[in-house]
């Protein structure tokens, strides 16, 4: 595929998508939105493709936040349709694909760059990473989904701080604030992140794409989460992964799953 702002390659079944903009600081602009929609929709649809990394280019920005030239002059029609296609496109997009997803954050992650980070399935980081939300800076508020998923990640009073100070944190607060998971190196990043990759594969990606439906579920507005996993879970049952999984915890080998 012929991208001009992000690098996309596949190996050993994980799919590599790199924001690739790096005299913007990886800024999202609507191009770049609209070509990591394409990347993760190929990727999530490609059979080989067992997990998603997404990553900045070069040592200081996985995303600085959005390209402010792009909407300096917009009227309010032209604000709530911004947010409204870019969750679409991209945020709600992502946090809701099938194929695990997780965002391995070099540096700065701010604004619409940690709201893309959130919108992934988790998150690892570099230990020079910086995140925050500083639209309240520039008059504005998050609007691709950053007032919802920062609160549900780290509780709202924390959340209400980070958006009403504009302030930013480093890698060790977000770990104790439970916004990454793990936090090593640059140098060891993608390393620490295809060794969870690794983790994810040996087990059922089928399951897998139930078990995200059945945990973003419990954070959707009147659904009822666990009727999901009870619907999911009974799905599991028809499927060629769970017939090979029980039949090799069974013969005590190793299971085969057949995949996507």
């Amino acid at each position: 595929m012929d991208f001009q702002n992000i690098l996309f390659q596949v190996n050993n079944s994980i799919a590599q998508i790199t924001i690739n903009r790096p005299s913007k600081l990886n800024a999202l602009n609507k191009a770049t939105i609209q070509e990591l929609h394409e990347a993760f929709d190929t990727a999530d649809k490609d059979k080989a493709v067992k997990v998603i990394i997404v990553t900045g280019s070069g040592e200081k920005a996985f995303v600085a936040g959005a390209d402010i030239s792009e909407f300096a002059h917009f009227d309010v029609e032209n604000g709530s349709k911004l947010a409204q296609k870019g969750q679409e496109l991209l945020f709600d997009f992502v946090e809701n694909l099938s194929t695990p997803v997780i965002a391995a954050v070099n540096g700065f992650a701010l604004g619409g760059g940690l709201e893309l980070a959130m919108a992934c399935h988790f998150r690892v980081a570099s230990d020079n990473a910086k995140m925050g939300l500083p639209e309240t800076s520039l008059g504005v508020i998050p609007g691709y989904g950053g007032t919802q998923r920062l609160p549900q990640l780290i509780g709202k009073g924390r959340a209400m701080e980070l958006v009403m100070t504009a302030g930013m944190i480093d890698a060790q607060t977000a770990l104790s604030y439970g916004l990454v998971n793990h936090v090593t190196t640059q140098d060891d990043l993608l390393p620490l992140a295809e060794k969870i990759a690794g983790k994810i594969m040996r087990n059922s990606s089928v399951a897998i794409s139930k078990a995200i439906k059945a945990v973003n579920a419990n954070f959707k507005d009147g659904v009822d989460g666990f009727a999901i996993e009870i619907e999911e879970f009974g799905n599991c049952f028809g499927t060629e992964d769970f017939a090979e999984g029980t039949t090799a915890f069974l013969e005590k080998r190793k299971a085969d799953f057949p995949g996507k």
